[in-house]
């Protein structure tokens, strides 16, 4: 969640720094800070808020120095003020930390004792008083941090920077990413890849348990053995990290306008050349052997896996199992031998998700992960990592990732079909010709912007919504509300349609919008009489569906969105697109911050 980066250069750190913390932005902060070495001497500048408050405070009060560290913050413990920014400082020591240190309370009590107190809320700042200690009693800086590492329980990643050393960084991970950049005399420290695109494209992933020690010729790691380990460098594409708006208002917006590539981009890669045929990797399951599939995800990502058990249980016939990882990894549920687990996520560090991967390790008969980091901690630790190639997405509103996770999630719903024997060749061509058109009618799709950037400018005063789906439609519905609340502000809730009547129709009034997505399919004669139902109570229908559901659902509704006609089973990924569109256009009627709402983060790193 929090971001981090590093330098060890040959000029000025802090403008690598700050710019390096632009390019975090994205994960979600509500304070940042750097600290620089010049001359030996360790100094520090710190501001509550957006980054130009910082470089605001750099103008008038800079920081020369060509060694330096840097974090952006998403408070945990403690108000989001100066005094509790990162970098935390003790003496020599200036530490930033991604994670939650969990036994700081006791470190704290412990350190009392010896009458060193505390001048924060944070849990972070135990590791900078820690590591001063340890250096009061002898220690070397390498050596005080290796001490204080050994000390702390929780997940974290971590870079300390001491006074007197202009060539040194300490950095190590548990449970948050951590990577660390080569240059050309200079070496750099990052939360991912992205931070360190402008500065190298050659990355080194830290594992976890890992101690690096960082200086500007060499890079030492140790693993949570103390063992020395030799981590391979990564060349990066520095395309696929790039970070710029290519001329629209929004990050969200780019991503949305994205789509139709990159849904294209995944599906050339898991279809053959003439998009006949499925051509997943080697190492996909045979899943006429699979007894049971466990979907595991949080947040965006575990709509997706809702909309995927429908479609692994139509098409293919397999029992599927969804969770919420931070549900699942407490719940610790049995695990037949005969099951196969899944985890989707965008970032693939999601702390809940990998804490439930690890739970499954030695327990699923194999362990899928489909993500958008091919070099994450997720992917790393899978038995095989299906990339949904969405490219970089940075608003923090998951949008062409949630797309791609629903395409490849699909794809292997068809080769379990397939490996069952549950799909026909006829039926399986033309689910994938209207896959291949996915792009096609997405952009067609688009045509309906400014329509619903009107309805939108309405919606923008309502101070709720319900959204209501049946079958494959309900796990958007359930999308579509969080999307909306997610960057508007407005309260939403989504109820599988049937539910109406069980208690949501209360909250129906004149003053409540209701969103209905229904594609015309067999279900659609069902969704109108819920509708009817809405309408009799003064409740404003908004109807997402194709032209022949618009007609049969008649000139009552409030406002109606006609999408181009789809197959029922690929409607799910078309009917995202408005989703989306509704929840953009209200929030910036709204004048909310779309890419960065507030409280929260893009990468959820910490439990």
């Amino acid at each position: 969640m929090c971001g981090i980066v590093g330098v060890l250069g040959d000029h000025e750190a802090a403008p690598l720094l700050v710019e390096a913390l632009k390019r975090l932005e994205y994960r979600g902060y509500d304070s940042a800070g750097i600290a620089t070495i010049n001359d030996g001497r360790l100094d520090r500048r710190r501001a509550v808020g957006k980054l130009v408050n910082l470089a605001d405070l750099l103008v008038h009060h800079p920081l020369a120095g060509k060694a330096g560290i840097g974090h952006t913050r998403w408070a945990t413990h403690g108000a989001p003020t100066e005094a509790n920014a990162h970098p935390h400082r003790s003496g020599p020591v200036a530490v930033v930390h991604n994670g939650i240190i969990e036994n700081f309370r006791a470190l704290r009590a412990e350190l009392a004792s010896h009458g060193i107190a505390h001048e924060t809320e944070t849990d972070t700042e135990t590791v900078a008083l820690l590591a001063h200690h340890f250096m009061q009693q002898g220690m070397g800086p390498v050596e005080a941090a290796r001490a204080t590492i050994a000390r702390l329980e929780g997940a974290y990643a971590l870079c300390f920077l001491f006074e007197g050393e202009a060539d040194l960084l300490v950095a190590a991970r548990r449970g948050s990413p951590l990577a660390v950049g080569h240059g050309d005399g200079e070496m750099f420290v990052g939360s991912d890849a992205i931070a360190l695109a402008p500065m190298t494209d050659r990355i080194t992933y830290l594992e976890e348990g890992d101690i690096a020690v960082v200086t500007r010729d060499s890079l030492v790691i140790t693993d949570v053995n103390g063992h020395l380990a030799n981590r391979p460098i990564k060349t990066i594409e520095i395309e696929a990290a790039r970070v710029d708006k290519a001329g629209h208002r929004h990050f969200m917006a780019k991503e949305i306008a994205e789509q139709p590539s990159v849904i294209g981009a995944a599906l050339g890669h898991y279809l053959s050349s003439d998009g006949t045929c499925l051509t997943l990797p080697e190492g996909v399951p045979d899943f006429a052997k699979v007894e049971r599939l466990t979907l595991v995800a949080c947040g965006t990502a575990y709509y997706a896996c809702l909309t995927a058990k429908y479609w692994f249980e139509q098409l293919a016939r397999l029992p599927v199992e969804v969770d919420i990882a931070s549900e699942f990894r407490y719940r610790e549920p049995p695990v037949s031998p005969g099951t196969t687990a899944l985890f989707v996520s965008q970032s693939g560090e999601t702390a809940d998700t990998l804490a439930a991967l690890r739970y499954m390790q030695g327990r699923a008969a194999k362990i899928v992960s489909v993500v958008n980091v091919p070099e994450s901690s997720i992917a790393r630790e899978s038995d095989l990592a299906l990339s949904i190639h969405a490219g970089a997405e940075i608003g923090v509103a998951s949008t062409k990732a949630f797309t791609c996770q629903l395409t490849v999630l699909l794809l292997l719903a068809l080769k379990a079909a397939q490996d069952r024997g549950h799909v026909g060749a006829e039926r399986l061509a033309d689910l994938l010709s209207g896959l291949r058109a996915l792009p096609a009618t997405f952009n067609t799709a688009m045509e309906r912007n400014e329509q619903i950037r009107a309805i939108a400018r309405q919606l923008a005063t309502a101070p709720s919504a319900l959204f209501l789906g049946r079958g494959l439609m309900y796990p958007l519905a359930l999308e579509g509300a969080l999307k909306l609340k997610e960057i508007s502000y407005i309260h939403a809730e989504a109820y599988a349609s049937g539910e109406l009547k069980h208690g949501p129709i209360a909250l129906i009034d004149e003053t409540m919008p209701v969103v209905v997505m229904a594609p015309c399919d067999a279900l659609f004669d069902k969704t109108v009489s819920n509708m009817q139902e809405v309408m009799a109570r003064g409740g404003r229908i908004l109807l997402v569906s194709d032209a022949r559901g618009v007609t049969q659902a008649g000139d009552c509704v409030w406002q109606t969105i006609t999408l181009p006609d789809t197959d029922p089973i690929l409607a799910p990924i078309l009917y995202a697109l408005p989703a989306q569109l509704i929840a953009y256009h209200t929030a910036v009627a709204k004048g909310t911050d779309v890419d960065q709402p507030r409280n929260l983060a893009k990468s959820v790193t910490v439990e």
